[in-house]
């Protein structure tokens, strides 16, 4: 299966916290990173998830925001440091290619907003991904 998700990250799921119908499961990416994802227990069990199990987090560019500070008060569980590799913009929206530790991660954001930011090869930034908008594919 072929998808049009940009932000593939192969991982290893360390742990696996269970709620009523949700669940937060933990990946170590490959470059050493933690990320969480909230999916359904349905998920977990169909996926059979389990500590140490192969995954891939799979994350829209739409859904990764940028900062270029300090990340203060927030609840999203998920803050990638990285570099921006490159910059593509368009009439309306930008699209950022930036490098973490171990993967590239896609953010397409508003052009105002890269230009805001300053956005260039190099900058140092900050992704940011609410752990409801990361997907978990098994690898096995």
């Amino acid at each position: 299966m072929s998808l049009s998700i940009r932000n593939q990250l192969p991982g290893t799921v360390t742990a696996v916290t269970p709620g009523e119908v949700m669940a937060t499961v933990k990946v170590r990416l490959a470059g050493g990173q933690d990320l969480t994802a909230a999916i359904t227990l349905e998920a977990v069990e169909e996926l059979r998830l389990t500590t140490g199990a192969a995954v891939h987090a799979l994350v829209k560019s739409t859904e990764v925001a940028l900062a270029t500070g300090p990340v203060e008060g927030l609840s999203i569980r998920n803050r990638l440091p990285g570099t921006v590799r490159d910059v593509t913009a368009g009439g309306a929206m930008a699209t950022v290619k930036v490098a973490v530790d171990g993967a590239v991660l896609t953010a397409a954001i508003t052009r105002d907003s890269a230009t805001e930011l300053g956005l260039s090869a190099g900058s140092a930034v900050t992704a940011l991904i609410k752990s409801t908008e990361v997907s978990l594919a098994s690898r096995g």
